[in-house]
């Protein structure tokens, strides 16, 4: 491969709407956003791969590396069309998956609606063969008992399945005996084991983690395969790598065997993104604002690094309820999912209020004003009638908006219903979904001893800087970052993100019975697994090691991550590791427990590559206005009226020059919003720096 094609590398983000896809070459960035082909997404891959290779002015073959993320794993757990899989676990232990645990998320909800289990009863099997806390073998498994059952699922016809049994985080030999039995007898079945998958404690998170890992695995296998093959066809030769939802890259092998961990993996690129404009100003404390087509999150991030957790939730019952959903546990970047996308559905509920979401237009057929037969009003097409968009020239210009279309629509489900005019109706829609997100970021902050006050907001996303100056205002935030590729903010964090790996594995022990010679075995052949990971992805890269350990308090329901130097990992000291976790809960709850004993209950080593060094922006001050293209009538929900915006094109912008709210700043992968209370100044770096106005 020439140093020419190890240049231009491509990332490509799934998203529920709009399929982003950014190209690299020579420091330059080339996007586009194509509508997302749900029967075969790898059509939009390559509609937009060649698109931005026609405007970069090179051959698909020049292309030295694919960065991809997606959706479809999410979307196949939520709408439910995965694999006939099937479940092995321990006599017993049939019923975990169901049962959940005894939390209820509404505590005084007599008509509590929990989430289904991936798999019925009738698709979970049980062998009898009992590992103890310790890992020690209680009740050997019977190798002909397995050998019958394997029979079983082969009539059955199932093409994946999961095995989960009891400990086996500790002791993995009878899981590994399941897998080979099946291999010898059903080769054709897929077979995930939780001990490969999710090594962690607590069976109800294991055991659905595995299960969903094998539900999506066939399906995930063909589509990579599918768009491998695709990329072949059209002379592309390089490598194609995925986005974890841990923040990190992996290869498209490992992506294969564990789909589970790109659940997140979109979102986890604009956090990445995020990450990097952090750094670029030297910023602290960022709040991370990624709203989409279809759904919109928000993710801490200190230090420039997103905030990450170990269990995550999928496919809620109730939008906004932790528990309500599928806990998925697994290395991911904590972010909280604060309200709709531009093709959220609004409806009005019995109570007479407008509700938005979760239910999206997608892109078949899209909002109503896309002309494509969407009769019910999204996002979207309130921030058309509110003046936010320009019809002609959304995405690029390649949709043409209907704005007659949006009113019908919004008349026909809200203004109706509701006494209202279209107008009337989009203002109250979109200040429902901003209130809603304004007050799940809030939650979200306070949850984690934050004050958003002291926080600068990045937005990115085709939606997000639309909706951004609103959600500042709301939040009290007084700083508000628009990067250049908004629009398409996850692709370009692809590109950023390293390629990295977290290996973990729960091993119970107690600060009094500290073990040094075992906690350094542990976590060296932790780490040589995850480095094993990231060295099938570049074999010559430098690796680094990042320790860290899970602690509670004896009698604790949770624990907290404290983070280990490489010298405190390869010579554990307990008075070390106590000194650290006081410091760490003191600063979550302000206080610790003296006289009581610490856990440790999970080991993590994730082995990563350097992050490429970020050159730092020089900030401007206020120079010129920047040249008015023309004024649009928008309406200041603020303000509660109607008012003459100017309309400035972003790439007639230049650096230093600024624009006085209201405004619209527009590009072909979306528009920012300037609400009257703001004013913006374009930064060195082709940031667009929006802050409170000074009068």
């Amino acid at each position: 491969m020439t140093d020419l094609m190890k240049g231009i590398r491509m990332g490509v983000d799934i998203g529920g709407t709009f399929t982003d896809v950014v190209l690299e070459k020579d420091g330059q960035q080339f996007s586009t956003k194509v509508l997302t082909t749900y029967i075969a997404p790898e059509n939009a891959i390559i509609d937009g791969m060649h698109q931005v290779c026609i405007k970069a002015s090179i051959s698909p073959s020049q292309i030295g590396q694919i960065i991809h993320g997606t959706t479809l794993a999410t979307n196949a757990l939520i709408e439910r069309n995965g694999a006939k899989t099937a479940l092995i676990t321990t006599q017993g232990f049939r019923d975990v998956i169901e049962m959940r645990t005894e939390s209820r998320f509404e505590q005084y909800d007599l008509n509590l609606s929990l989430p289904e289990p991936l798999l019925p009863r009738q698709q979970r099997y049980t062998v009898n063969e009992r590992v103890s806390a310790k890992g020690e073998v209680y009740h050997a498994l019977d190798k002909a008992e397995v050998q019958a059952l394997a029979e079983q699922i082969k009539t059955a016809g199932y093409e994946s399945v999961a095995v989960g049994l009891l400990h086996s985080y500790l002791n993995d030999s009878h899981e590994r005996l399941i897998r080979d039995v099946l291999n010898e007898i059903v080769p054709e079945v897929m077979v995930s084991i939780s001990s490969e998958v999710s090594p962690q404690m607590r069976e109800y998170e294991r055991f659905n983690t595995v299960v969903a890992n094998a539900y999506i695995k066939p399906l995930m296998k063909s589509y990579l395969g599918r768009l491998y093959g695709r990329l072949r066809d059209e002379g592309v030769g390089c490598n194609v790598f995925l986005m974890h939802s841990g923040g990190g890259i992996i290869s498209i092998e490992s992506a294969s065997e564990f789909p589970v961990r790109l659940v997140e993996s979109g979102p986890a690129g604009g956090a990445v993104f995020a990450a990097t404009i952090a750094a670029r100003y030297g910023l602290d404390k960022v709040l991370s604002f990624d709203m989409g087509g279809t759904t919109a999150k928000i993710c801490l991030i200190n230090n420039q690094t997103p905030k990450t957790s170990r269990v995550f939730e999928v496919a809620r019952t109730y939008r906004f309820k932790k528990g309500s959903g599928m806990p998925i546990s697994i290395p991911v970047i904590d972010m909280v999912e604060i309200g709709a996308g531009g093709g959220s559905l609004a409806h009005v509920d019995s109570m007479r209020q407008i509700r938005v979401g979760p239910e999206s237009a997608g892109s078949e057929p899209g909002p109503a004003c896309y002309g494509r037969g969407g009769a019910r009003p999204a996002v979207t097409d309130a921030d058309l009638v509110l003046g936010k968009l320009d019809p002609a020239n959304f995405a690029g210009g390649s949709i043409s908006l209907q704005t007659e279309d949006s009113e019908r629509a919004l008349v026909s489900e809200l203004g109706s219903k509701l006494n209202m005019d279209a107008q009337t109706a989009a203002y109250g829609l979109v200040e429902v979904v901003d209130e809603n997100m304004a007050n799940a970021a809030r939650v979200h902050a306070v949850e984690n001893g934050e004050d958003l006050a002291d926080y600068t907001m990045i937005a990115f996303g085709g939606a997000a800087p639309l909706h951004a100056g609103r959600l500042c205002e709301k939040l009290g935030v007084d700083r508000l970052l628009v990067p250049v590729g908004a629009g398409v903010g996850s692709a370009i964090g692809f590109l950023r993100a390293p390629f990295s790996f977290e290996a973990n594995r729960s091993v119970f022990m107690r600060l009094s019975d500290f073990d040094t010679s075992m906690i350094s075995g542990l976590l060296s052949e932790l780490e040589q697994e995850a480095r094993g990971f990231v060295k099938r992805c570049d074999k010559a890269a430098e690796i680094l090691s990042e320790f860290k350990v899970y602690m509670r308090y004896s009698g604790q329901g949770w624990e907290i991550p404290v983070v280990l130097s490489s010298e405190q990992a390869k010579k554990p000291d307990m008075q070390t590791f106590k000194r650290l976790f006081e410091e760490d809960y003191r600063a979550l709850f302000g206080r610790i427990v003296d006289g009581m004993d610490i856990e440790i209950t999970v080991w993590a080593v994730n082995a990563t590559t350097p992050s490429e060094p970020v050159e730092q922006a020089i900030e401007l001050d206020r120079a010129d206005a920047a040249p008015v293209e023309n004024r649009r009538v928008m309406f200041d929900p603020a303000l509660g009226v109607e008012q003459s915006a100017n309309v400035v094109l972003r790439k007639n912008m230049e650096f230093g020059q600024t624009v006085d709210g209201p405004a619209a700043i527009t590009e072909d992968e979306t528009t920012v919003i300037v609400p009257a209370s703001r004013e913006a100044i374009m930064q060195s770096d082709g940031c667009i720096d929006m802050r409170v106005r000074a009068s």
